[in-house]
């Protein structure tokens, strides 16, 4: 009877190891903020649906065209707005590294949507599908935030940060985004 089993528990185990992840129900509580778009919810570690904010420790040129600690700002704008409310974060699918990517909402805001608006984080279109495009075009009309002076993109400046960069060396960037 063992052996009548083997073939159909490896079936079983093939298919679990191959299917997408289960969406998990909605996690819901006080959170954590990790990064700009990195929170924990009750010990479960989410990064926002659609968006990529600036490393904390990235430096952005401001109008003004000295540095600031744009990735910093990030992260504190969103710890300031999200303290003390409750957010919702519906589950969208899981990262590379095994965290929850979800589409967050506190105080009636999608959290996504509140950080690209004010300029703090860039959508990201190929998993957003341009749901954050307005906002994103009014921010940067508006030099709101990273667009009212120079940055490197997030993605851009993790590469360089992994090629053994420094933090000044990889978030300057010559040209201007506009």
């Amino acid at each position: 009877m063992l052996q009548s089993c083997l073939p159909r528990l490896a079936c079983v185990a093939l298919l679990l190891a191959t299917a997408p992840p289960a969406t998990a129900r909605d996690l819901i509580g006080r959170v954590s903020i990790v990064d700009g778009d990195t929170l924990d919810i009750r010990g479960e570690r989410i990064r926002l649906w659609g968006v990529d904010a600036p490393e904390s420790a990235q430096l952005c040129r401001g109008r003004d065209r000295k540095f600031y600690r744009c990735g910093a700002l990030a992260a504190n704008t969103l710890d300031a707005f999200t303290r003390g409310k409750t957010a919702r974060c519906a589950p969208v699918d899981a990262d590379r590294y095994g965290r929850i990517v979800a589409r967050c909402a506190a105080g009636g805001a999608d959290l996504g949507q509140f950080l690209v608006s004010r300029g703090l984080a860039i959508e990201e279109p190929q998993y957003s599908h341009g749901a954050y495009a307005p906002d994103q075009l009014a921010a940067r009309r508006g030099s709101r935030g990273i667009w009212s002076g120079r940055f490197i993109a997030p993605p851009l400046y993790r590469s360089c940060m992994h090629a053994g960069g420094t933090t000044s060396t990889c978030s300057d960037d010559p040209a201007p985004r506009r």
